[in-house]
């Protein structure tokens, strides 16, 4: 990790200042009116966006809300580009800016603009409801993505970005990433690479107890593929030395030797498709499978589909020694094969994200908004922000507060746009003096 001594220095400091309200200094209160003074239009630039289908195959709705916010960007002095993706890879594309400097940290804000909802889906109409705005992708994440722009935005107002080296990453394919994975997100390691420090804007958590939590940490996200195949025959030989178990058996052995087995905390491994008969088959394009065969016969094939979830590259290198030794003992008449695959690095919750952390917590509490926690890795699924953790600082959840993502009834509280933006800002700030 670069510059790790001084990220624990920023942890000492943190926990010396403890929650101890701080004044605000005289360039960070303007950095507060700045925002506020913007709230309005930022609440008119996240209609704009969310009215606008961009779920992740809806190349051309990517590049609108692409447009959108690229205008935003050079409005803030970032050298902005657009990052084509090959078209056999079905993606828009990503949205990148950089302001160069000397000073402070190294930053690489992080967001995306695609959402999880179909090319046909109709645009879910925006809809203000007291606090509550609902939309499609209203707060993952264009509400993220509109905090941080605000934050950005009044950062410049007052002069503060000046000096400083700050770059912006926005992702087209954050919710359902391009294939091959290393080259959708070659760009940005590479821009973790040349930075100290990832923020990422993904909703804000809130804890069972009320707080409200940022992510230190995330589970890594990958799949497993479980093929099984047996000796086909006449139902009534089933366990015999000729017929041996069948496919069904051997696969139900296999899966519930995982959940007896490989339970501890932070692990998990679902089993989302099982299928056994004379014939199977698993489209993983269409997420949909097929199986054929009768009730008086021994199955010889069974196929099984899952993922695998860890805190660590250690927890899920062991759940994958063991799964695959579960696999190698076969009950008589079967064998069986396991293969693995990562979709999302996992991003450890190591001292430097906790300094972060504990940081952001520092200038909530100085705005008079009391402590943000480390949230609970299991809480969240996979995000952006994993691919940058392994070459730089990262935190993550800097984003709207609201629910249910993913979703027609999305939400996101109108206030923490400008609650959170002023939040960002302040963070920024102090990182890069």
């Amino acid at each position: 990790m670069k510059h790790w001594p001084r990220i624990l220095v920023l942890a000492v400091l943190a926990t010396a200042f403890g929650s101890a309200r701080a004044e605000l200094s005289d360039v960070e209160k303007r950095i507060v009116e700045a925002v506020k003074a913007r709230s309005p239009t930022a609440l008119a630039l996240l209609q704009k966006s969310v009215v606008v289908n961009s779920g992740t195959l809806n190349t051309e709705g990517v590049k609108e809300v692409g447009r959108l916010f690229r205008a935003e960007l050079d409005e803030v002095g970032f050298a902005t580009r657009w990052i084509d993706m090959p078209a056999s890879m079905q993606r828009a594309g990503h949205l990148a800016g950089k302001r160069e400097g000397v000073r402070g940290k190294r930053l690489l804000l992080l967001g995306h603009m695609d959402t999880v909802f179909e090319p046909s889906s109709p645009v879910t109409p925006w809809a203000v409801d007291g606090q509550r705005i609902r939309g499609q992708g209203v707060s993952d994440m264009k509400g993220g993505v509109v905090i941080m722009l605000e934050a950005l935005r009044a950062l410049k107002s007052v002069g503060a970005l000046d000096g400083s080296t700050v770059a912006v990453l926005l992702t087209g394919d954050e919710e359902s990433v391009g294939q091959p994975t290393a080259q959708a997100r070659a760009d940005l390691i590479a821009m973790a690479r040349a930075s100290d420090i990832a923020l990422s804007f993904e909703g804000m958590g809130r804890e069972t107890n009320g707080g409200e939590s940022v992510a230190v940490a995330r589970r890594g996200a990958g799949s497993w593929s479980l093929t099984v195949t047996g000796k086909q025959g006449h139902s009534s030989a089933i366990f015999g030395p000729g017929a041996g178990f069948g496919a069904a058996y051997e696969l139900a052995r296999i899966v519930n030797a995982f959940r007896e087995q490989l339970i501890e905390p932070g692990l998990t491994f679902g089993a989302g498709v099982m299928l056994a008969g004379t014939e199977v088959d698993f489209d993983p394009a269409l997420a949909r499978g097929t199986a054929a065969g009768k009730s008086n016969i021994v199955p010889p094939r069974a196929i099984a589909r899952g993922d695998l979830r860890a805190l660590t590259a250690e927890q899920r290198d062991r759940a994958r020694s063991r799964m695959r030794d579960i696999v190698g003992h076969s009950l008589p008449g079967t064998s069986a094969a396991i293969t693995f695959a990562e979709s999302y690095p996992p991003m450890a919750a190591t001292p430097a994200n906790h300094a972060l952390q504990e940081l952001y917590s520092q200038v909530s509490v100085d705005l008079g908004h009391g402590r943000v926690e480390a949230g609970n890795p299991e809480s969240r699924g996979a995000g952006d922000v994993q691919f940058a953790a392994p070459h730089a600082a990262a935190l993550d959840g800097l984003g709207a507060a609201g629910g249910g993502s993913h979703s027609p009834l999305e939400y996101l509280l109108a206030e923490s746009i400008e609650k959170n933006a002023i939040r960002a800002a302040i963070m920024i700030y102090r990182l890069t003096r």
